[in-house]
């Protein structure tokens, strides 16, 4: 079945490729109503000025993703701004790898390419154009990032092949939804208990198993469920990092880092590891965890979030948005999910939310299948201009949102629903979210760069249930209901080197066995009646397969790598 996908994956971009081609060129003459012609003027005189003509770029992201449609509004007016249009294409049915695997071995690629955990492939391949060769004529893109940032993302011939297109802050940050990962909680379970201080992992599953209890099911007689956990593929985060969390430590991912000693080590063999798998195997054999959870896919792990039944996970915000956008669609208002800052043990400072960092294991690039890379380094540089920006994560003044005194942007209650729906959201509005973009401050200096971002409007925009749980504890916003976020430590965030490593290399090679580990082992000790002998099995295996010597040595050496560039050195 996976050979008959991959052949129709190369079928359907030849088809693509030979259908619109790159950088294709579209005639937009429009016929004119000569009726309205003064009767003193000939024709002639009242042609039409000739229209530039659009062009066509084409677009993969080796991510989950929405197309729009192809009469996007939006789109359509981003085109009349910068003379051109691209045509997004997502990650179906495939791992990012595979995806890209199967582009390499076809040798034809898309004008634009994201590879995500694919981009090592990419670069290896030569599938790139090298962006500094061109940007000098685009200073959108040549000042998008400083020196020193540009140099953290040049591959080791010198050349600057992507653009990071997420956490480039302009001016301030202004986040007001925690985008990272966090235990979540229903407000529905939070208001039930009177809004209780909750901080250990004992009191978050305490809270939902009571809950879980008193009201085992929805109102339409459906039945809840307690705690759900994705280990789908590359997104089995939401499995098996929560260990380095409950200790304290911030996202690095694939690792702990001592901040005083920057020792590193490895947090899957910890005693707080052991002691999560444990009550999370308690859960289960309690059936507060759906017993489906580690056959589902993807897809069905947001149809059970948006659905309302599920009360507790963890993950991070962005893998569930598509979830709550449903959530709200449906009304089902105390089925929201805020963020709980959850550790082991009283005492421990948790470190969830963490300031944006940059990201140079992959990003947005220009192929070598582009026929006209300078005219998509000017799509992209218009994509950065104030203007374009608005559009793209504001919508259309009057349509999307309004202007207000001094210039300050609010929604109405119907934008705020339209901007939730998704037969809107594909008909009328075109982020082009996976091309480059600056967060915090729109440029006019005035508001923030999207809607969720403006305080004023992210807490009016909440429904009642929701600015009721955030009112309870002291907040206007889901960020406040956490830790502010100190600054970044210098090698922060280590899961930017880790996502590089490929299976050329010791290091890399570990890598990939703890991957498969993990996958593996982790849903058995959590199933298991046993538990105790199905970790010792997981440990076990897990140290006669991992190298994780060469693993740590070379997280070590990165992390005084960067170190050292932050001094200078």
């Amino acid at each position: 079945m996976k050979k008959r996908f991959l052949s129709l994956f190369l079928v359907l971009m030849l088809i693509a490729s030979l259908a619109s081609g790159c950088s294709k060129k579209v005639d937009d003459t429009k016929d004119v109503d000569n009726s309205k012609v003064e009767a003193t003027k000939k024709p002639e005189d009242t042609k039409a000025p000739e229209k530039p003509e659009m062009k066509e770029f084409t677009a993969f992201f080796a991510v989950p993703g929405t197309e729009i449609n192809d009469n996007n509004v939006a789109m359509e007016k981003l085109a009349e701004l910068t003379g051109a249009k691209c045509k997004e294409t997502w990650l179906t049915g495939q791992t990012a790898e595979e995806a890209v695997g199967t582009l390499i071995a076809g040798g034809e690629y898309p004008d634009f390419i994201c590879g995500s955990t694919g981009h090592a492939q990419l670069l290896e391949a030569g599938a790139y154009v090298a962006i500094d060769q061109y940007w000098d004529n685009y200073p959108n893109v040549k000042n998008y990032l400083s020196e020193e940032e540009w140099n953290k993302v040049r591959a080791e011939d010198g050349h600057v092949y992507i653009i990071p297109q997420f956490g480039i802050i302009n001016g301030k940050d202004t986040e007001c939804v925690h985008n990272d990962e966090a235990f979540w909680i229903q407000t529905r379970v939070l208001k039930w208990a009177n809004y209780p201080k909750i901080t250990t992992l004992d009191q978050y599953f305490d809270l939902i198993e009571r809950y879980l209890a008193a009201n085992p099911t929805m109102p339409d007689g459906t039945a809840n469920i307690g705690y759900e956990i994705l280990s789908d593929d590359w997104r089995y985060f939401c499995l098996e990092n929560a260990p380095f969390f409950l200790d304290g430590y911030p996202n690095d991912g694939c690792c702990i880092v001592d901040p005083v000693t920057l020792e590193v080590s490895d947090y899957n063999t910890t005693e707080t590891a052991k002691k999560y798998f444990a009550k999370l195997n308690e859960e289960f054999q309690k059936g507060v965890i759906d017993p489906e959870t580690f056959t589902m896919s993807y897809d069905q792990y947001i149809a059970k979030l948006s659905s309302g039944r599920v009360l507790g996970m963890v993950d991070q915000h962005w893998n569930f948005q598509q979830a709550e956008e449903a959530i709200k669609t449906q009304g089902l208002d105390d089925c929201t999910y805020v963020p709980l800052g959850i550790v082991m043990n009283e005492g421990t400072k948790e470190r969830y939310h963490s300031a944006s960092a940059l990201d140079v294991s992959n990003g947005l690039g220009i192929t070598v299948s582009c026929k006209d890379v300078e005219g998509a380094m000017k799509f992209i540089n218009d994509l950065l201009s104030q203007e374009a920006l608005t559009l793209r994560f504001w919508g259309i003044e009057g349509q999307d949102y309004m202007a207000g005194d001094g210039g300050v942007f609010y929604r109405t209650d119907e934008q705020r629903n339209n901007a939730v729906s998704q037969d809107y959201q594909v008909a009328n509005l075109c982020k082009y979210s996976y091309f480059p973009q600056l967060e915090g401050m729109n440029p006019d200096g005035i508001n923030a760069w999207e809607p969720g971002s403006q305080p004023g409007e992210f807490f009016d925009a909440l429904k009642p249930e929701v600015q009721e749980c955030l009112k309870a504890y002291g907040a206007e916003t889901y960020v406040q209901l956490l830790n502010p976020a100190g600054e970044n430590s210098p090698w922060f965030p280590m899961w930017s080197y880790s996502n590089t490593f490929t299976s050329d290399t010791d290091h890399g090679m570990a890598k990939v066995n703890m991957d498969e580990i993990k996958h593996e082992y982790l849903p058995k000790a959590v199933m298991a009646k046993d538990f105790e002998t199905a970790w010792q099995d997981y440990m076990k295996v897990y140290s006669d397969r991992v190298n994780i010597d060469a693993y740590l040595k070379a997280i070590k050496t990165e992390v005084e790598r960067r170190i050292a560039v932050a001094e200078g050195k």
